[in-house]
């Protein structure tokens, strides 16, 4: 049984948080540069005692988190090797944390899910950084309906998970843009390759009011976010910076029109 978070002890500094850029399913299997980016960002921060993800891949109207103890490994995907089908990632879930959280955050009502299991947005990346699969992980779904201003408040709610040894972590891709996405040219297209500097820049400087309404920053980074869904996890992520907290850019590169970039803070 897990430790309900309430008697979770207070972490001795707070736990870091982190943005992954998660690009293709196949990074699962693979051991290239952006798998050793995660597998470094694993090493840099303390082994947590849970882990709440923020994934491209649930949508839902309405806000749901995970709730299940043993989460099922979903292959939300299709046209891809019987190898990658053949991963499963069986952490425990946490249904304890899921019930805390639906009691912590008050500008939104969580729903919980006691059937949830985490799709590849979630174990493709966790299984490179964890393979061991033996830190409870939950997911929260986004309501990509909603404002990037009620993501970015909704998280900041999460706040005191940080001081309590759980790694809140976004998934998705800040650039991305499949239907302009060349398969056999990963030479970063210009507007992605602009796309990626700018949000880089305003993470840098903190400016997230821009990154909250990144409709407003300009044709290219409209064209790199034509859907939210890549890219609200970012904002769960910049929502739990502190002061003082180091930013750390990692994996900065652009393959055709989707970024990589992935953000650590503290």
């Amino acid at each position: 049984m897990n430790t309900p978070l309430e008697s979770a002890p207070m972490a001795s500094a707070p736990m870091p948080v982190l943005f992954v850029g998660h690009g293709s399913p196949m990074n699962a299997l693979e051991d290239n540069a952006f798998t050793r980016g995660w597998q470094d960002a694993a090493r840099r921060i303390p082994k947590p005692q849970a882990i709440v993800c923020i994934s491209a891949h649930w949508e839902t109207r309405g806000v749901y988190a995970g709730a299940t103890d043993q989460p099922e490994t979903i292959h939300d995907f299709y046209g891809f090797p019987k190898a990658l089908f053949d991963v499963h990632y069986p952490a425990p879930g946490d249904p304890a944390l899921a019930h805390r959280i639906a009691q912590m955050v008050q500008s939104a009502k969580i729903h919980l899910d006691p059937g949830r299991g985490i799709d590849h947005g979630v174990w493709s990346v966790l299984r490179i950084m964890y393979p061991q699969a033996d830190i409870p992980v939950i997911q929260l779904s986004l309501d990509t309906a909603l404002p990037g201003a009620f993501h970015y408040r909704l998280a900041q709610e999460l706040a005191p998970l940080r001081d309590q040894g759980v790694l809140v972590l976004g998934s998705g891709n800040i650039v991305h843009n499949l239907r302009l996405f060349h398969f056999h040219d990963p030479a970063p297209a210009d507007w992605a390759a602009r796309a990626d500097t700018e949000i880089r820049a305003r993470i840098e400087s903190g400016d997230h009011a821009a990154l909250m309404e990144w409709h407003g920053l300009g044709a290219d980074v409209a064209l790199g976010i034509p859907t939210p869904e890549h890219y609200l996890p970012l904002l769960y992520t910049l929502a739990l910076q502190r002061a003082g907290d180091k930013i750390h850019i990692f994996n900065d590169r652009v393959i055709s029109a989707i970024s990589m970039t992935s953000v650590m803070l503290g």
